[in-house]
């Protein structure tokens, strides 16, 4: 995601107990039982599974220096723990002033340190693990995915520099899973650059390696090999305009699910989808990736876009589970009215989560 409530992919698309076995290519089949876990700084680990409980996650993204901080940090984790999440997905995001430049700097919009640090506290405190992951965005509305720098390897090398900074937060915070990166298409298909990147993170980090790729991006990363999930951001379109049908949104995502998980078997890793979000706006379901589709209210369609997704994953051994974008946005922050964004909180959609979340 771009700013508040805006997917970047405009138009298109725990440190874990215990490891899985490499998974059979059935969409049905259940997981097997884990393997010993990783090697050396690295290597790659082969396909650490969904702990025993799935990645029911929430992103909370920030959108200036002291979100994190903040007051409100405290209450934002707690709703997020109180709806049943066990993970809590964190967005510090820096900034490059063009598609070819070969560099990113911080800006007043890039979480602080000490912001991210107190909130990863609370966080487990809350009993929530932790999945730290930087995005590096252009300027107003442009798509991260048009990144292509004119000098590739300075580019790589400040990509380095940033990544390694969040490699070296996570392990000194407990987080428990890093994105090593998220929707750069414009350079997932680079495989030596990329491969230099997971080598340097693996060397300060211990933990659950992910990227985190778009719905049409995913098949063309050329590293899947060296990390431990395979991460999609799931904004597939599953309707031609607006509804509330679940049943038909199920089999909307059955041929989805089965291409899913026939490349999760080719290439022996989980699916974890790093983001899932629709606007709580009439027809958000024909276009998960919209922050402005219409300002008519759609709550009761992303209530049954959440009841879809759920039912139609939950029972698939490959699948690691989903992180919801977005739970809350901070004060003076949103750029789309609570009622119309991607937050659930509040909405069908929340009681959706606390059914499947936690039942009982």
């Amino acid at each position: 995601m771009t700013k508040a409530n805006r997917p970047t992919a405009r138009g298109r698309g725990a440190r874990t107990a215990a490891l899985l076995a490499v998974l059979c290519a059935a969409a049905s089949c259940s997981v097997s039982g884990p393997p010993p876990g990783g090697g050396r700084p690295g290597e790659p680990r082969r396909g650490p599974a969904p702990p025993s409980a799935r990645q029911h996650g929430v992103a909370l993204p920030s959108w200036s220096e002291g979100d994190y901080g903040g007051p409100r940090a405290g209450a934002y984790v707690a709703s997020i723990a109180a709806a049943g999440a066990n993970w809590i997905q964190l967005n510090p995001t820096w900034y490059q002033d063009s598609p070819r430049d070969d560099g990113m700097h911080r800006t007043d919009e890039t979480a602080d340190d000490a912001g991210l640090r107190h909130i990863i506290g609370l966080a487990r405190r809350a009993g929530l693990r932790v999945l730290l992951k930087p995005h590096v965005d252009l300027p107003g509305d442009q798509d991260r995915a048009a990144i292509r720098p004119r000098d590739r390897r300075r580019w790589y090398a400040a990509y380095t520099r940033l990544i390694t900074h969040y490699a070296d937060l996570a392990r000194e915070t407990g987080a428990d899973e890093l994105a090593v990166g998220t929707e750069l298409a414009g350079l997932s298909g680079d495989r030596d650059p990329w491969l230099d990147v997971v080598a340097a993170v693996r060397a300060r980090f211990r933990g659950t390696l992910v990227y985190a790729a778009n719905y049409d991006e995913y098949e063309h990363v050329a590293f899947w090999d060296r990390l431990d999930l395979i991460g999609i951001d799931a904004y597939w379109p599953l309707a031609s305009g607006p509804t509330t049908d679940v049943a038909q949104l199920r089999r909307a995502w059955q041929p989805i699910l089965r291409r899913v998980a026939r490349f999760s078997a080719d290439r022996g890793r989980p699916v974890l989808f790093t983001e899932a979000g629709y606007v709580s706006q009439r027809g958000s379901t024909a276009a998960p990736y919209a922050w402005d589709i219409s300002t008519a209210d759609g709550a009761a369609e992303q209530a049954a876009a959440y009841e879809a997704l759920l039912a139609s994953c939950g029972g698939l051994g490959w699948w690691a589970g989903v992180h919801w974008w977005m739970w809350d946005d901070w004060p003076d922050a949103a750029e789309t009215p609570r009622s119309l964004s991607y937050s659930p909180h509040g909405k069908p959609a929340e009681r959706v989560l606390r059914r499947w979340w936690r039942p009982g």
